[in-house]
């Protein structure tokens, strides 16, 4: 059995029952497990390692609750740039038919490091495109390697264009091959013990992409394993137009006659749901990822997170795809989650405290955890340190707390995922990053080039 000391810190936040937090703080971690936290005075003072943590502030590590990891290959893309969700969609998938095993593992992996690097220690993923003998297999190798926590979703489309849904016919798959592979993906992968480093999560990709029946179906797949779902939901105006003539219900209404509701399941964006879709998501305990930066990139509109909250949803944060965020900064998707709620609603609608809840306690409730989003005794030990000694928050160290949310995000100094040191002083330590990303920056140029 191992031990590691965290000491010292400028502030220890633990998001625990009481939100201390704890001046000069110290965490005693046995093996991958939090076994003390409280003052560095009243804590043993030796450990297998000790990292010194002055000028620090200690957070539980962030949980990103939706991503497209693949879409790193395809930032700032020149003919997607300016279009809404379903244009910029219609840009993209003749590019991302040409996606190989290796760009999946690659992609993956780079945007796992920009995470991590980012003050992430948790991670969903929604890959639902699988050209090319591509699999979800690849993204759980890249995660293996690279030492994130994670949550694969096992995404489909299977209502191309000829069926009157939005993808080319080209990506989608058929249904019983998707319910076959989902199967065994659960039951060679999933994970169900506490502190579980990968779990299966069944995701069709949205209602515009995959029939009811695979909607209904995978839900009973889900539960039949106790496993997760997720999916796209009410992301912007053409979202609900899609589910108005298609099905004449609200996004919300189809997502409760297809099975979708409970706490087994939380829905992206959600940025048009209406108030009784709220207050069915609060009285199903349904989860929401809140993907500010995407929300806007795309011109989707402002989610109303603060009358979610208020309502008792359950909320958490996502960076969403790398193409349509074209970043995965999760610190930087809080800050922009605090500001994003004030537009309109005043200066008070979200503090910086608030934010970090999201994205901590508010991730672990959305992925169904009872183990991560804070650091007390007997949690994960997933634990991220910001050096706030940084140009970014000179004169604002009355408060650092707050100045990592209110300031420039930063990159952390470390990070610790199930006790394992993953950064040390900045730079990530299991994976060769600086030759990742060469070969991705290659593969990148050759998937655009395809499709030219």
């Amino acid at each position: 059995m191992t031990t590691l000391l965290i000491k010292n810190a400028r502030v220890l936040v633990t998001m625990d029952d009481e939100r201390r937090e704890i001046s000069n703080g110290a965490v005693f971690i046995r093996d991958h497990i939090v076994e003390q936290v409280g003052a560095s005075a009243d804590l043993p003072q030796t450990a297998d390692e000790v990292i010194d943590a002055s000028n620090h502030v200690v957070l539980p590590g962030l949980i990103n609750t939706h991503h497209h990891m693949y879409q790193s290959l395809t930032r700032v893309i020149p003919a997607a740039q300016n279009g809404e969700l379903f244009n910029w969609l219609t840009n993209l998938y003749p590019i991302w038919a040409n996606l190989t095993p290796e760009m999946v593992q690659v992609s993956t992996q780079v945007a796992m490091a920009e995470l991590i690097l980012s003050g992430c220690t948790t991670s969903s993923d929604h890959l639902y495109i699988y050209p090319n003998g591509c699999k979800l297999d690849h993204s759980l190798e890249a995660a293996q390697e690279i030492g994130m926590r994670f949550h694969a979703a096992r995404g489909s489309m299977s209502v191309g264009q000829s069926k009157g849904g939005l993808p080319p016919d080209r990506v989608v798959e058929e249904e019983a091959d998707i319910l076959r592979d989902t199967r065994r993906l659960i039951e060679t992968y999933h994970d169900a013990s506490r502190h579980a480093m990968q779990r299966i999560v069944v995701a069709p990709c949205s209602p515009f992409s995959v029939s009811r029946d695979l909607m209904r179906e995978s839900a009973k797949l889900a539960r039949s394993y106790g496993v997760s779902l997720h999916t796209h939901l009410a992301e912007n105006a053409n979202d609900i137009a899609y589910s108005r003539e298609k099905f004449n219900m609200t996004p919300a209404q189809y997502a409760e006659d297809c099975g979708w509701v409970g706490h087994d399941v939380w829905h992206a964006h959600c940025v048009q749901l209406d108030d009784d879709g709220i207050y069915m998501f609060a009285r199903t305990g349904t989860g929401i990822a809140h993907c500010p930066c995407s929300n806007m990139r795309l011109a989707s509109g402002i989610a109303p997170i603060r009358k979610m909250l208020d309502a008792g949803v359950s909320v958490g944060l996502g960076v969403d795809g790398c193409a349509s965020n074209d970043s995965g900064h999760m610190l930087g998707e809080v800050r922009q989650a605090m500001l994003l709620q004030r537009v309109g609603l005043g200066p008070d609608a979200m503090t910086a405290r608030q934010a970090l809840e999201v994205a901590t306690l508010g991730g672990a409730k959305v992925l169904n955890r009872d183990d991560i989003g804070a650091i007390k005794p007997g949690m994960s030990a997933d634990i991220v340190m910001f050096n706030v000694q940084q140009i970014g928050f000179a004169g604002a160290l009355h408060d650092p707390v707050a100045a990592l949310v209110f300031c420039t995000p930063v990159n952390v100094a470390y990070s610790i995922i199930h006790g394992r040191v993953v950064v040390r002083e900045g730079q990530i330590t299991s994976i060769d990053l600086p030759r990742v990303m060469e070969r991705h920056n290659h593969l990148a140029y050759q998937l655009t080039e395809a499709a030219a």
